[in-house]
């Protein structure tokens, strides 16, 4: 009896070739594998090999071996292990898949409690509503002993100016009621916002943060991070210094 080669297994793909004796190649039970980027894809459908058909070739390679000269075991051993090895990879990417979905499905529900609170970032351009007052905060550089705080329109012209005292730590709040510098009410739209502090005689220009209400939470699908849509524009939630 003419004992069957063993076939040999292509890691990280259901891909497998069986080569008789005769040069003739093919395998019963031939399937595609599914995922872009493996083995199985670069192969035709009638060199591509199933489960089922790989466990049909295996049996039908024992009964035929020659009992006078019979194929080594670790042969087999050695294509059952492959088998397994591709079976592990493919539960891994399933695992990771649904990890990452419910990952994104978490960040989207809590990004959902932010909703109507507002966030403070960093920021120089704040959108008034009508009525409504603009609020922000800034760090205080070291030895600074005053620190003014001017508001623009669309067109670069002040609006307001008002000076703050530095906090001793940590943040300085401020607020613009939204008034003019006349004490008339300042349309509603988008206000630029500028801080100097006063330090040692000279100024300093100082980043400004803003405080804006969130309207909607989004997944960017380019960094699957959570993005607050804000009433001063987009910003990502690791830019929020804090809530309210």
């Amino acid at each position: 009896m003419t004992p069957v080669m063993p076939i040999a297994i292509l890691p990280h793909s259901h891909a497998s070739t069986n080569n008789a004796p005769g040069g003739s190649s093919g395998a019963p039970g031939s399937g595609s594998a599914s995922g872009s980027g493996t083995v199985s894809d670069s192969l035709p459908a009638n060199m591509q090999i199933s489960q089922a058909g790989f466990l049909q070739l295996i049996s039908t390679q024992m009964q035929s071996q020659d009992p006078l000269n019979p194929t080594d075991p670790t042969q087999f051993l050695a294509q059952i292990e492959g088998l397994s090895q591709v079976s592990s990879l493919q539960s891994i990417q399933a695992s990771m898949s649904g990890l990452a979905s419910g990952l994104q499905g978490a960040q989207l529900l809590s990004g959902t409690s932010l909703l109507g609170h507002s966030v403070l970032a960093a920021g120089n351009t704040a959108t008034l509503a009508a009525g409504g007052s603009v609020s922000g905060a800034v760090s205080a550089p070291t030895g600074a002993s005053g620190l003014a705080v001017s508001v623009t329109d669309a067109s670069g012209a002040l609006v307001d100016a008002f000076t703050v005292p530095p906090a001793a730590s940590g943040y300085t709040p401020f607020t613009w009621n939204g008034t003019t510098s006349q004490g008339a009410a300042a349309p509603a739209g988008q206000y630029s916002i500028q801080v100097t502090a006063a330090v040692g005689g000279t100024t300093q220009s100082v980043s400004p943060l803003l405080y804006s209400k969130v309207t909607s939470v989004t997944i960017d699908p380019s960094t699957q991070a959570l993005q607050l849509n804000t009433s001063n524009g987009t910003l990502p939630l690791s830019s929020v210094i804090n809530i309210q």
